[in-house]
C-alpha cells in the first residue's frame, strides 16, 4: 500500500494525477533487436483529421526513436502509396498494413487505432511482423474525457467506447478550443496535444527497447 501511494505522489508530480500504466503486452520470444525501421502506417477509426492523425503519429515516432528504433512516420507512407498508386482507404487490417510493409520494404509496421467515444477517448497501437502477419506488441490506454468533450475532442472524435483494463488520463483540465472553425483538417490545440501525448506514453510505456550497443 505505501509502495503505491509512493508511486502515485510520483505520477502527481508528472501528470497531475494518480496514473497507472498503459495495459500493453508483447510477443517474448520475438528478436526486437533484429528490427530497425518501423512504419506507422495507419491511424484508424474516430479522428478524422489529417493533420491531428499526422501529429498523433509523431507521437508514435518519438517514442519509437526513445526506444532505438528508427520510425517511418505516416506522412512519409502516404507519399509512397501515392508513388505506387496505392489508395490508403483502409490500412488497419493486417493484410492491408503487412502489403504496404512490404512496398515500404520494412519488416514490422504499427496500425493505431481510435474507437468512437463519448466521455473516453480510448487508444490502441499495434506492432506487426510483415513477413507472417503476426502481432508482436500491442498496447492500449485511455483518457477521460468528461462532459467538456463537446467543444475541441467531439470535432475530431466521435461515439463511445472505453475499456476497464486501460489507464486513464483526465482530460477535463484546461480550455477546450473549438477544432472546426471552417478548418479542413484542423490540428490538436496544445492542450489537447499534452493530453494525448500522455497517453501514448503510457501506451509505449512497456514497448521493447533495441539494443544498439555493438560488441
Amino acid at each position: 500500500m505505501k509502495i503505491f501511494v509512493f508511486i502515485c505522489s510520483i505520477a502527481v508530480l508528472i501528470a497531475g494525477g494518480c496514473i497507472a500504466g498503459g495495459t500493453s503486452s508483447f510477443r517474448s520470444s520475438y528478436d526486437f533487436n533484429s528490427v530497425e525501421k518501423i512504419a506507422i502506417v495507419a491511424i484508424e477509426g474516430s479522428v478524422k483529421s489529417e493533420t491531428a492523425k499526422d501529429q498523433i503519429a509523431d507521437f508514435f515516432a518519438m517514442e519509437l526513436l526513445d526506444n532505438g528504433f528508427s520510425p517511418i512516420g505516416r506522412a512519409q507512407v502516404r507519399a509512397a502509396l501515392r508513388d505506387q498508386n496505392i489508395e490508403a482507404a483502409s490500412l488497419s487490417s493486417v493484410e492491408a498494413a503487412t502489403e504496404v510493409g512490404a512496398i515500404l520494404k520494412v519488416p514490422v509496421v504499427m496500425v493505431i487505432e481510435i474507437p468512437r467515444f463519448e466521455e473516453k477517448l480510448t487508444m490502441t497501437a499495434k506492432l506487426i511482423d510483415v513477413e507472417d502477419g503476426s502481432i508482436i506488441w500491442m498496447g492500449k490506454s485511455s483518457g477521460r474525457a468528461g462532459q467538456t468533450v463537446s467543444g475541441t475532442l467531439m470535432g475530431v472524435f466521435t461515439g463511445s467506447g472505453g475499456t476497464s483494463r486501460s489507464s486513464e488520463y483526465d482530460l477535463n483540465s484546461g480550455p477546450i478550443a473549438e477544432l472546426f472553425g471552417g478548418e479542413v483538417n484542423p490540428a490538436l490545440s496544445p492542450d489537447e496535444e499534452q493530453k494525448i501525448q500522455r497517453i501514448v506514453k503510457s501506451i509505449c510505456s512497456s514497448l521493447p527497447i533495441r539494443s544498439t550497443m555493438s560488441w
